[in-house]
């Protein structure tokens, strides 16, 4: 039996919140991604966007003070921090589109190893079917992270070689974060620069089909700290 556990969902938001530099405009995308606003400290100045036309999002709000008009691109309720402000849809796809998110975290079902990513939605079940605003993200924002669990539930790999499902954009993913690593896309393809608290490079490796190369000193580090 494994010695080690993967982060909850709550964890990984709050591991790639600690990684948001101070001063950069985000987009956090549908899934995982929209819970980072809870985890970003108050006294670091992150500029939250969503594509529904909201510049200075705060974290989820309190059971008293939850707006019911006031949600995100996933239909979540959030707050608002001071000197935020709406805009129209247009204006609000002319700030992805014109290249003024420092970044954007999205969800996803596939990374491959040159950085083409595969997050659309195709299940007819699911709340936002197909592709949704993610491929205008993918090519708009600066930089691309990923957030995703590290396998299916049915154990099916999700960092590959080459993407099997459609991609959304292609060559965009500069970083992913999984519930068991978090990893650089590279020229040279994946690098490992943080794990989840005992376990191997081994056993991360057999759970993916592109190769894995470990940064100095990854090997034994804590995990979030």
């Amino acid at each position: 039996m494994a010695d080690w556990k993967p982060w909850t969902r709550e964890e990984l938001a709050a591991r790639v919140a600690r990684d948001i530099p101070e001063g950069w405009s985000v987009n956090l995308g549908i899934g995982i991604p929209t819970l980072i606003g809870n985890y970003i400290p108050p006294e670091r100045e992150v500029i939250l966007h969503s594509e529904n036309g909201i510049v200075g999002m705060g974290p989820a709000p309190s059971p008293e003070k939850l707006n019911p008009w006031l949600v995100n691109a996933s239909r979540q309720h959030v707050t608002l921090v001071t000197g935020a402000s709406y805009m129209n849809h247009a204006d609000s796809f002319g700030m992805v589109r014109g290249g003024h998110l420092d970044l954007c975290v999205l969800g996803g079902f596939q990374v491959a190893e040159n950085g083409d990513l595969a997050n659309w939605s195709r299940s007819e079940n699911d709340r936002a079917p197909a592709i949704g605003g993610a491929m205008d993200l993918a090519v708009g924002a600066r930089r691309i992270w990923v957030v995703m669990e590290h396998t299916t539930k049915s154990g099916e790999k999700r960092i590959l070689k080459r993407c099997t499902y459609p991609l959304t954009a292609t060559g965009c993913v500069k970083r992913v974060y999984t519930d068991l690593a978090v990893i650089d896309v590279t020229e040279g393809g994946f690098v490992v620069i943080d794990m989840v608290p005992g376990i191997s490079p081994g056993e991360l490796q057999a759970l993916g089909d592109a190769a894995l190369r470990p940064e100095t000193g990854v090997a034994g580090r804590s995990g979030l700290r």
